[in-house]
């Protein structure tokens, strides 16, 4: 009995190595039957290694991979749609280039083709309606603007009542049938003013995307420079491609005074009065083709339709010589006799802009249509010396806040006393450049202090004064002495650091 159960066992084993061998062979032949293994054409790679292989006439066979190689290649220079991958069918009836052929992956593995890279980024999941009681009032707005930019009072009330109906504007779309102008803002101030901060910090809290335009960098259509949709096809990037979300942003175009028309030139003006004109349609409210990750429009880049109509559109710039022709304006009034005003008398006014009138900026070279698109129309003013000790110290980010930090990392206390902080705003008043100036004249004089503090570790606290920032003195060094009973004493030495 046991010899016929082992003579079975025997038989099935057999039987069982006879079918795996005939599969290995099955697997060896192709649809031909042949018994060897396909070669990619282009990697050499057998068939085993690389995958299912694509037969292309004239016994080629070619690899996944090398063929989609291929044909990410040949889609670099697809120029203007003309190499549309025509199919099989396509080919054979003659259509498509002379003696040129393109497979389509479609047809020969039926995958659903080719995929295209460049295609816009698929949009996140459709952005929330803005609730009206979600909006932050005026007064809540500028006291958040308090906390970060000092001074400018009047500019920070415009702005918060500007933005807090336009976004009132987006959530009701209409209130009774009556439409809703957009409150497009032209804000006019010297360099340094904060211009380009407010409009940061606006954006910063109410979260929503902002793109920083500059206007000397725009041209008419046709041109070598940026086309004047590239504004907006900058707040489409900041709104991670999502043209919803852009729809309900800001955008802010600086250095607009650049593009005011020429005077006295027979030449075409490329980048002044036609940029006013190809940007009306933007600031009114227009569908525009921008495209998707690149300032100009080619073949090789996709395009996506945003509507600027919900797109709050605000322009600053320095606009200088103005004050020059609100004096002109103001001084008409001059003659001779008892009611007659004095050619000097706004000769030393600090804050002439904010005499500032439609006429003035039309006459400075914005053509009407344009200024009547920016219905809310502002000054910040000037920096006084008393701004610029605030600004030193007072906002959330302020300069010494950073600066003290950086040493508070290497446990040193950094003080700027009374005194300094007047004679670094002294300085600053000098260059004539704003807040801008305070920077570059505490990096100067910090410059010493933040080489030598790292070296000593006995140093406990640095004290800045007037003297060291006028150049007649040093800063005070104070010294942690290493006595035990007074371990965290510090000794005051008044230690000059070379400059």
């Amino acid at each position: 009995m046991d010899d016929h159960k082992d003579d079975r066992y025997e038989e099935t084993e057999l039987e069982e190595l006879e079918e795996k061998d005939s599969d290995t062979e099955d697997r060896k032949k192709d649809n031909s039957g042949s018994e060897y293994e396909d070669v990619c054409f282009i990697c050499r790679r057998p068939e085993s290694k690389a995958g299912k292989m694509f037969r292309l006439p004239n016994h080629i066979c070619v690899c996944d991979d090398c063929m989609h190689k291929t044909m990410d290649t040949v889609s670099q220079f697809d120029y203007q749609g003309l190499l549309n991958y025509p199919s099989m069918s396509d080919i054979n009836s003659g259509k498509g280039f002379p003696n040129i052929s393109f497979v389509n992956l479609a047809d020969l593995k039926g995958d659903g083709g080719i995929p295209n890279k460049q295609k816009p980024r698929k949009k996140r999941k459709a952005a929330a309606e803005i609730d009206i009681r979600d909006i932050l009032p005026p007064h809540k707005i500028k006291q958040k603007l308090d906390e970060y930019v000092v001074g400018q009072e009047h500019a920070k009330k415009v702005m918060s009542v500007a933005v807090y109906n336009h976004y009132k504007r987006v959530a009701t779309g209409t209130m009774d049938e009556i439409e809703i102008e957009k409150s497009n803002m032209l804000m006019i101030g010297p360099t340094g003013c904060g211009k380009t901060y407010l409009v940061k910090t606006l954006a910063k809290l109410l979260d929503v995307p902002l793109a920083i335009a500059d206007a000397t960098s725009l041209t008419e259509a046709g041109y070598i420079g940026d086309d004047i949709e590239s504004v907006v096809s900058k707040l489409l990037a900041a709104a991670d491609n999502d043209v919803e979300r852009a729809e309900r942003g800001i955008i802010f175009i600086d250095e607009i005074d650049k593009i005011a028309k020429k005077k006295n030139t027979n030449a075409r003006d490329v980048s002044g009065e036609s940029v006013q004109q190809g940007m009306l349609k933007l600031l009114e409210g227009a569908e525009v083709e921008v495209p998707v990750g690149a300032n100009s429009k080619n073949a090789m880049v996709p395009l996506a339709t945003v509507n600027t109509r919900n797109i709050l559109f605000i322009c600053g710039g320095a606009f200088p010589d103005l004050d020059e022709i609100i004096k002109q304006r103001l001084n008409k009034k001059t003659s001779i006799g008892y009611n007659a005003e004095l050619r000097d008398k706004y000769d030393k006014e600090k804050n002439i802009l904010s005499r500032v009138t439609v006429e003035d900026i039309r006459k400075f070279g914005m053509i009407p249509e344009f200024i009547g698109r920016l219905p809310v129309i502002f000054t910040l003013e000037g920096l006084s010396r008393n701004l610029l000790v605030q600004i030193l110290r007072e906002p959330r980010n302020a300069i010494l806040k950073q600066y003290q930090k950086l040493l508070e990392l290497d446990e040193v206390e950094l003080i700027f006393d009374e005194g300094a902080l007047e004679a670094i705003a002294d300085k600053a008043m000098e260059k004539e450049t704003g807040a801008r100036a305070l920077r570059a004249i505490i990096e100067e004089f910090m410059l010493d202090i933040m080489y030598e503090v790292p070296k000593d570790d006995n140093i406990g606290r640095v004290t800045i004064t007037r003297e060291y920032i006028e150049g007649t003195g040093g800063p005070i060094i104070d010294i942690r002495s290493s006595s035990a009973e007074h371990p965290d004493h510090l000794k005051v030495i008044q230690q000059p650091v070379n400059r």
